[in-house]
């Protein structure tokens, strides 16, 4: 298998001064948006935890804040990208499995049930893929 050259334009844009760390931000602001929301409206948080039926919703709801700023905070540095992409990762797969269990659900509820589970399949691959990413560049550097 031979290697295809990446398109001049496209080589320049991702050899960019923080191109990488602007994806890498676009990839944490559901992440980084969530965590501000809740921590502004903590009300808010405790009754969406509660509306899970999880307990005790308080500490819990405290835990998924910390989880996503600091996994954010983590994700966005060079040296600790590895560590923020894996607690994103399973934060995200816990939450998806209990927030979008689309084998429980009929018609087009179902669809969009799946349609979120595998959107939310699709940012772990791609938390995965940053952190190897970074994880690279470091390395040849």
């Amino acid at each position: 298998m031979t290697d295809v050259a990446v398109p001049r334009p496209i080589g320049r844009l991702l050899a960019l001064p923080g191109f990488d760390y602007l994806a890498r931000l676009a990839l944490a602001s559901p992440f980084l948006i969530s965590g501000i929301v809740k921590l502004t409206d903590f009300g808010g948080a405790t009754a969406e935890v509660t509306g899970l039926g999880l307990q005790p919703a308080g500490l819990i709801a405290a835990a998924v804040t910390l989880t996503q700023l600091g996994g954010s905070a983590l994700f966005l540095t060079r040296r600790y990208c590895w560590l923020g992409a894996g607690i994103l990762a399973v934060f995200t797969v816990m939450a998806t499995l209990l927030a979008h269990p689309f084998w429980m659900f009929e018609g087009s509820d179902r669809g969009r049930q799946t349609a979120t589970f595998f959107e939310h399949v699709a940012i772990v691959g791609g938390l995965a893929l940053a952190a190897l990413f970074v994880n690279q560049r470091r390395t040849r550097s």
